[in-house]
């Protein structure tokens, strides 16, 4: 190294030294190390009464009473003391005759005591602010004198330094030290104390002894200046000072006040030495450096800092002066370390460090390592990477790279790949993101490697790097992940979202390309059956099955989807899409209606409803094509089972317009457009009035009228149905109420929906509303249809034992239309049977309509059922119905279904009878 850098590093070291506070460190440190070694006596001069633990247990817990420090005063004179000085705050007031009692004693004292004032940091809202100055009560200091306690801290935490005196308030003070150290000639600047004093050889009484007037205390104190204060953990008041000693706040003032009595208070050598000795160190280095050899250099390096510290230590033991040499000592650091560097070739030795550190890591890598040479020759190979290739170590080195990865995949083909041939950009971009390579094991085998490659400029040019790993696991893994994400686990088919997505390309293409897509939707009838009475293992083995059969009709491009439980879409791409739709529909269905399936070593015949759309014909975005197709399938499954509906417009027409009238059922219900009209039913054998029974009607605002037919059944399968059927039973019931508090009782009957049945409590529903009414549950009769059992005939049957508990009676309706059964008879054994009026329409003697009559009204007499025959409008009708036994009948004859003051004034002879809030509907 040559002689100009040494001076140069060494010089930045001492700027470094200076700048971070090391110097300062290292200056505190070799004080503290001489303060350890020069040990001396304290004069005995100075003596402290120590109020230590011996005197608290003696006297009592802290503060004392003044009245004893008064006492005190007396000893201390008694004893010979010359001054007394006192470590103890008396800025406070104590009791008024303890406070007379201390000041009477510091009159008697003749101005011999001293009394501690001392500074107090003040903080507000985290701004620290000016020094609060804390004296004696004026009461004592006007007849004492004063004196600073306050000691400066070092930022390390311990105190080295010491004031002579300080300025409060206008006023130059002394310090304790000072006062108890003799005069000072007004100095106003620091010195260090001189912590080589021991501590243990001052003189420490304890203030209980004194008190105590020992002969000891007496002899220990006699002509000497004295010191006051805490010395008991209890008290606080403890500082910390060099070589990790903590001493109470007295001692360290006694230790102070001993350092200027004995001519120890230190002062610290200025920069003009540390410069000199630098500057004397740069000479002699520039004399010895390549003159000496550095064995040589670094003896003579050593010794001098030795003789420096001995020299230093020599000073401080004969003068009151600390040499600063912390700087001399960090530049012969300097110097040892460039010698150091010099002899071990440093450089090389990093390097001979590093590569063997990057031997031992590449050996111990888990992943593969490669290194090659510009023309991209294997160099070096770690274990790893030769049992990824199948081989040992030693036959890779010396073979091409590409003989074990000869290509390279990217996102779109597979192409060669030669490190050597790679560009700048190439192993730059490469260095940043991974790449996938196709690697080449001994025998044949070709599996993907991920890989991370480097390069750098060796002394025979470009070298290259490259990080290896197997990813066959991975690869398979991701694929097995992107499978499940894409089809369905049960039937291997694409799901929903392969679905949507082939959708949106297949119909981007139609409608720029001029090709065609069709999409079907097909849905099995009556899956849910084979789940409940088969169980989920069929269920599963059938929609595999399905599956399978639907596949078999398609070839790529075309494809199947499973798009929810028992729905699957078939997609259909090409140019004559159309035609293909329409003869495919049709052949599924029909395959499926003649053809049964395999089910778990069983055949199994079911019916598919399909729905069919086309694009750009039918839609014009894969959204509108799914719409349309689920409208065609919706047309389908109303028109019967195995059926298969194209999309036609219209059906978008109806939709709408059957949207339109949902919201015109919620707006009915807010606006009151709803009326309930009541038909009269007819004792047969003595023409009275049996009942009513309340049919819907509603008050459009566009299309006037309209009757149940016109809405009830989109109604009915609608969020709408529940609140409707539950304002028509509470209106039935007070209008039923009123008339029966007027005077006139009769039956009510009410027709029950759907949504009553399979939602909510209907026996607590009609409890609630009998109550609120009044109305006697026998006056009450709910009409059923046998669609509404089947749903769950169970349930209903419960639901239906718990109204006929209230006394609610009830009937079937449309008996003999096919939605009778007789089952039902057994299991719901309703009171009533009505007779539908497409059998009494047009009856006559010896009619096939005649003998079903006949049949219906004697099946009712031997159950005990009520019969009331619905459709009756000749008289010729009554007088036949009258001689099968019929008990009722309704229909026009009596009188078509009117509102209610029209059915008061036919029947009652009446004024209108008030039911409530007019013939409109309140909303349920």
């Amino acid at each position: 190294m040559h002689r100009s850098r040494v001076i140069l590093l060494v010089a930045a070291l001492v700027t470094v030294g200076l700048l971070t506070g090391a110097r300062d460190i290292l200056r505190d440190a070799l004080t503290d190390l001489r303060f350890a070694v020069l040990s001396r006596p304290a004069t005995g001069s100075i003596a402290v009464v120590a109020m230590d633990a011996r005197s608290i247990e003696a006297i009592g817990v802290w503060p004392w009473s003044r009245r004893l420090h008064a006492a005190l005063i007396g000893r201390l004179e008694q004893f010979g003391a010359t001054d007394i000085v006192f470590d103890i705050d008396f800025s406070s007031r104590s009791a008024p005759a303890e406070d007379a009692a201390f000041a009477a004693a510091l009159r008697q004292a003749e101005g011999s005591v001293v009394l501690p004032t001392f500074k107090q940091p003040t903080a507000s809202h985290g701004y620290q602010g000016p020094d609060r100055v804390t004296m004696p009560l004026r009461q004592f200091r006007d007849i004492a004198w004063p004196a600073v306690v306050t000691v400066p801290v070092e930022a390390d935490g311990r105190v080295r330094r010491y004031l002579y005196q300080d300025h409060m308030d206008g006023l130059t003070v002394p310090t304790v030290g000072a006062y108890l150290g003799g005069p000072t000639a007004g100095r106003d600047d620091a010195f260090w104390i001189d912590f080589g004093i021991a501590a243990t050889t001052v003189p420490v009484i304890s203030y209980i002894d004194v008190l105590a007037n020992a002969e000891t205390a007496a002899a220990q104190l006699a002509g000497k200046k004295v010191i006051i204060g805490g010395t008991a953990i209890e008290l606080g008041d403890r500082f910390t000072v060099p070589n990790g000693r903590v001493i109470p706040g007295v001692l360290l003032q006694a230790i102070a006040g001993e350092s200027i009595l004995q001519g120890r208070a230190l002062t610290m050598s200025g920069p003009v030495v540390a410069t000199l000795g630098l500057l004397g160190l740069a000479g002699l280095v520039s004399l010895l450096w390549g003159r000496v050899s550095a064995p040589v250099l670094g003896g003579v390096l050593i010794g001098l800092s030795l003789a420096l510290e001995a020299g230093a230590l020599l000073v401080q033991a004969t003068w009151p002066i600390i040499v600063d040499t912390a700087l001399v000592q960090i530049a012969l650091a300097g110097l040892l370390a460039a010698l150091v560097m010099l002899e071990l070739d440093l450089r090389g030795l990093l390097g001979r460090i590093a590569d063997l550190r990057f031997q031992k890591v590449t050996m111990s890598l888990g992943d593969g390592l490669i290194c090659t040479d510009q023309a991209g020759v294997i160099t070096l190979c770690n274990p790893s990477a030769a049992t990824l290739f199948g081989c040992a170590p030693d036959d890779l080195v010396g073979q091409p790279f590409a003989a074990v990865c000869p290509e390279r995949r990217t996102a779109t083909a597979i192409e060669p790949f030669a490190l050597g041939e790679l560009s700048p950009e190439a192993v730059h971009r490469a260095a940043r993101e991974p790449i996938e390579l196709v690697g080449r094991r001994r025998d044949g085998e070709t599996f993907p490697i991920e890989g991370v490659l480097s390069a750098w400029q060796g002394t025979d040019g470009w070298q290259f790097g490259l990080v290896l790993r197997d990813v066959s696991v991975q690869r398979r893994e991701a694929e097995r992940i992107r499978y499940l994400a894409e089809h369905d686990t049960l039937t291997g088919l694409v799901n929903r979202q392969v679905l949507h997505a082939r959708l949106a390309d297949a119909t981007a293409a139609a409608l720029t390309s001029g090709r065609q897509v069709a999409l079907l939707i097909i849905d099995l009838d009556k899956f849910k059956q084979v789940n409940d009475t088969l169980g989920h293992r069929h269920g599963d083995a059938l929609l595999c099955a399905v599956a399978n059969r639907l596949a078999s009709f398609v070839a790529a491009p075309d494809f199947v989807a499973r798009v929810s439980g028992d729905e699957f879409a078939v997609v259909l791409i090409g140019d004559t899409v159309a035609a293909r739709a329409d003869a495919l529909m049709e052949r599924i269905a029909s395959s499926f209606a003649a053809t049964p399936l395999l089910v778990c070593e069983r055949e199994m015949r079911i019916n598919v409803s399909v729905g069919g759309a086309c694009a750009p014909a039918d839609a014009a975005s894969p959204e509108e094509l799914l719409a349309n197709a689920d409208l065609a399938l919706y047309r389908a499954k109303t028109a019967g089972r195995g059926c298969s509906v194209r999309f036609e417009p219209s059906f978008r027409a109806e939709f709408d317009q059957r949207l339109e009238l949902e919201q015109g059922l919620a707006r009915a219900l807010l606006h009151e457009e709803f009326e309930l009209f009541y038909q009269p039913q007819i004792d047969l054998a003595t023409g009275a009035l049996a009942g009513a029974e309340a049919l819907i009607r509603w008050w459009h605002p566009r299309r006037g009228l309209l009757t149940p037919g016109a809405f009830m059944p989109i109604a009915n399968a609608s969020w709408v149905s529940d609140a409707i059927s539950l304002w028509v039973l509470r209106r039935a019931c007070r209008q039923a109420a009123a008339w029966s508090d007027a005077g006139h009782p009769i039956r009510i009957g009410v027709n029950l929906s759907p949504s009553q049945l399979l939602f909510g409590d209907l026996a607590a529903t009609v409890a609630d509303i009998l109550a609120t009414t009044g109305l006697s549950p026998s006056r009450l009769e709910l009409e059923v249809t046998e669609d509404i059992l089947i749903a769950d005939d169970e349930a209903a049957a419960r639901t239906f034992g718990q109204i006929r508990q209230l006394g609610v009676q009830i009937a079937f309706d449309d008996f003999g239309t096919g939605y009778g059964s007789l089952s039902y008879l057994k299991k719901f054994a309703p009171d009533r049977l009505k007779i539908d009026k497409s059998f009494v329409h047009e009856l006559t003697i010896g009619t096939d309509d005649a003998a079903i009559v006949r049949s219906t009204i004697g099946l009712g007499k031997q159950l005990g059922l009520s019969v009331i025959a619905e459709g009756i409008e000749h008289a010729d009708t009554v007088g036949l119905l009258r001689s099968m036994g019929c008990d009722e009948g309704q229909g026009y004859l009596f009188g078509a279904p009117m509102r209610a003051a029209t059915f008061e004034q036919t029947f009652f002879g009446a004024p209108r009878i008030d039911a409530g809030r007019g013939g409109r509907a309140d909303a349920a």
